[in-house]
């Protein structure tokens, strides 16, 4: 039986998510979106998908990094498809929370693992991944050609070894049994969101957009730390209303902005799709 809590949340982040594209919408020419997406070059979008699913197994590499550190002996192959079942979950489940949740329920009932360590393990994977998203976007606003932002400069290198240096103490002072692996977890997490990076390029190429390529990637990396917070279904909705504003805030198209998010939206999706197959069939861990 379906919990009726779980049901409620689920429902008003899909609301969220209606609300926020509705509004986005209501702010941008609809058709002019369409034209965009129309004039993509599928060889480019093809790039841009591989390049997305090779940074979803770098992704599922470093969290069997930090399964392996607690002695759970989980095999690459399973951990996948466990990866892309959460994936899937996480498509329509706020936030990613459901997905992380069912991975951590199926790793504790089949290893006996303690949940606190579950749960640590669960978080700092997601947590490492937001540190590179955090040091990408700072390298890239230092380097961004915008004079509101000239003053600041300074701030965004001071802030990267601050960042590291924080989450290092953290690892140290609460989660000593997986320290060990910490700088093997951050060197994945900054392929990971390379990689992710390399997709975004390859889907402003298949949109024929040429300039103004930092400031777009900085909007990205900005949408998917907001895309985390668990208020819409997959970031569906806080992906496209932060590329709308970012688009605003630096002077470029908003609709073309835009694009590129209901891209990777639509590249995230379908590759999450492909965990449906895990489903419906039981995961030997």
């Amino acid at each position: 039986m379906a919990n009726p809590r779980k049901t409620l949340s689920t429902a008003l982040k899909l609301l969220i998510s209606i609300a926020l594209v509705y509004f986005i919408f209501t702010k941008i020419d609809f058709t002019e979106v369409v034209n965009t997406l129309k004039k993509g070059n599928p060889l480019y979008l093809t790039a841009a998908v591989l390049l997305f699913s090779l940074s979803k197994i770098l992704a599922s590499i470093r969290l069997n990094a930090y399964f392996h550190q607690l002695g759970i002996p989980l095999s690459q192959k399973s951990n996948l498809k466990l990866y892309l079942l959460g994936m899937f979950y996480n498509l329509f489940l706020p936030g990613g929370i459901g997905g992380d949740a069912y991975k951590g329920y199926l790793i504790k009932k089949t290893f006996e693992v303690p949940t606190k360590r579950v749960v640590s393990v669960l978080v700092l994977d997601r947590l490492s991944g937001l540190l590179l998203l955090f040091i990408y976007a700072c390298a890239l606003l230092w380097v961004l050609e915008f004079e509101l932002l000239n003053p600041y400069r300074w701030l965004f290198l001071l802030l990267i070894p601050i960042s590291v240096g924080t989450f290092f103490f953290l690892n140290k002072r609460f989660f000593q049994y997986v320290l060990p692996i910490f700088w093997k977890s951050v060197g994945y997490s900054a392929l990971v969101q390379f990689a992710q990076l390399l997709c975004v390029l390859c889907i402003m190429k298949a949109l024929s957009i040429e300039g103004n390529i930092i400031a777009y990637l900085v909007i990205f990396l900005v949408s998917s730390i907001v895309s985390v917070i668990p208020l819409t279904l997959g970031g569906l909705g806080s992906r496209e209303v932060t590329f709308f504003y970012g688009a605003a805030l630096l002077n470029l198209e908003e609709s073309t902005s835009v694009g590129i998010s209901v891209v990777f939206f639509l590249i995230t999706a379908l590759v999450s799709l492909t965990g449906i197959v895990f489903h419906f069939k039981n995961i030997k861990l």
